[in-house]
């Protein structure tokens, strides 16, 4: 069981190049976001997760969103690259907003003062965790994705645009879409560097 897991771990990619075409129902995009939102521990079981998925016209807008954002913030001059990447997002069939209810973790700091500080590292590590989930499992379905973060920049047009509470903080955006190019070789660093067993 475990050989499956890792297989769908390792080929989970940054991909870049996604087009519209996907094969994939719009019904199966939605139960896997389900289930991973539902699925994925959270310290106390705080459950603080949420998630935004946006498809078709409704992924376009983010992208033209965020386009016009950083209009305001990149040189003119300098446009053009980032102009390509918006593109290259907007060609794809949907993106998937993780977002965190600050309201949760502020009752949770309120509820247990000792662990005040740490509810919300906590809340990143299980983001994180969801992050991968539904990553994996797009993959697994046969579509590529990449993680973006353009929060803060785009935070109060998302908000306002999709009339999102105002508890919501927005983490990550995951544009995703058929698989126009795999992704180039990764290369790992010495794992006798990285991990330590002590018997």
């Amino acid at each position: 069981m475990s050989n499956e897991f890792f297989s769908a771990l390792k080929g989970r990619r940054s991909i870049y190049g996604i087009s519209k075409d996907i094969t994939v129902s719009d019904e199966k995009i939605q139960e896997i976001v389900n289930e991973a939102v539902k699925h994925t521990p959270s310290s106390f079981n705080s459950q603080s997760a949420r998630v935004v998925v946006l498809l078709g016209e409704q992924h376009d807008k983010l992208w033209n969103i965020t386009e016009h954002t950083l209009k305001a913030v990149v040189p003119a001059e300098n446009f053009a690259p980032t102009a390509e990447k918006m593109g290259a997002f907007r060609n794809g069939y949907g993106t998937v907003l993780f977002f965190e209810d600050n309201s949760v973790i502020e009752g949770l700091q309120s509820q247990f003062e000792t662990y005040k500080d740490n509810f919300p590292v906590w809340s990143l590590q299980s983001s994180g965790m969801l992050q991968l989930v539904i990553w994996t499992a797009l993959e697994a379905e046969g579509l590529g994705a990449s993680l973006q973060h353009y929060n803060p920049l785009i935070d109060q047009q998302v908000a306002a645009e999709w009339n999102l509470p105002a508890s919501w903080k927005l983490l990550a955006q995951m544009p995703f879409g058929k698989v126009l190019a795999p992704a180039g070789e990764k290369q790992f660093q010495p794992l006798e560097e990285r991990v330590k067993v002590f018997k």
